[in-house]
């Protein structure tokens, strides 16, 4: 039988990986306010960064969200000035999403203040052991089951 002795959360690394993921979250979210972007954009800039156009039900996938959340957030971007949406030549009942020209300006300081970041974060690690906790973060996550999936 397990007792209130047998309780460590300091020692359970997935509440820790919790807390670090909460942590650098606001702090992601802090350091790219200055540009007007938020960490939960960053899954859409990345999926269209290269000029191309999907639609919504494709970048939900693509973030790994459930569709009314993509809702939302477009919603927003657009209101932004982030992304242009136009009908679909295929299907007329969907639109065809890109980033404007002003994202597009965006993404490279918003790279720089993620590098800088990750940098910064891990410069208590050796590089060795920035690649074990790259390794096996990577591992963890092939056992959980996909983001927005019920």
């Amino acid at each position: 039988m397990n007792s209130a002795s047998d309780w460590h959360p300091h020692k359970m690394p997935t509440l820790l990986i919790n807390r670090i993921a909460r942590i650098m979250s606001k702090q992601v979210d802090d350091e790219l306010k200055i540009l007007g972007i938020t960490a939960s954009q960053l899954p859409v800039l990345v999926a269209l960064k290269d000029g191309g156009q999907l639609t919504q039900k494709e970048l939900a996938e693509a973030a790994s969200v459930v569709q009314p959340s993509m809702a939302q957030l477009l919603s927003r971007m657009e209101r932004d000035g982030l992304i242009k949406r136009e009908p679909s030549p295929v299907d007329k009942r969907s639109s065809l999403i890109s980033l404007t020209e002003h994202a597009l300006g965006l993404l490279a300081p918003g790279r720089a203040i993620l590098r800088r970041m990750d940098d910064e974060t891990c410069s208590v690690l050796s590089e060795s052991e920035r690649e074990t906790l790259v390794s096996l973060l990577y591992k963890i996550m092939l056992v959980l089951p996909e983001e927005g999936t019920d």
